[in-house]
């Protein structure tokens, strides 16, 4: 029998769900110890085709896919591109800024303590002159 659907899962289950009515019903009504119908193993063997056709499908979907393209689908390789070498520009004069240091925290908390202290030691002038 060839299987002729998209997806075996759909059949596995059906099939499955069947299975399972005619093995409950030959247990209820003959008892577990009595020998499958003709129905029942028909279902076990037809279970047994679908599993061996997903497998062969989930094999099949495994290998790499080598079916060459047609040649109006397929492009020449492009060459590479030369990368153009630039010189490096030389500095203007009026571009060149000096560098200027700047001074950090603790050397303007310390240039800030000394003129406190030299406004301190400097005589006041008196509100009236």
């Amino acid at each position: 029998m060839t299987i002729r659907i998209a997806s075996v899962s759909g059949q596995l289950r059906k099939n499955g769900v069947r299975l399972h009515r005619a093995m409950a019903s030959r247990i209820r009504s003959r008892g577990a110890d009595q020998a499958p119908s003709e129905a029942e193993q028909a279902l076990l063997e037809e279970r047994r085709a679908l599993k061996a056709e997903r497998a062969a499908r989930v094999a099949k979907a495994q290998q790499p896919h080598e079916k060459p393209k047609p040649a109006w689908m397929t492009r020449p390789p492009k060459p590479p591109k030369e990368r153009k070498v630039k010189a490096p520009k030389e500095a203007h004069a009026k571009d060149a800024k000096p560098t200027v240091k700047h001074a950090s925290r603790a050397e303007k908390q310390v240039r800030k303590a000394e003129s406190l202290e030299a406004a301190k030691k400097a005589q006041k002038k008196s509100a009236k002159t």
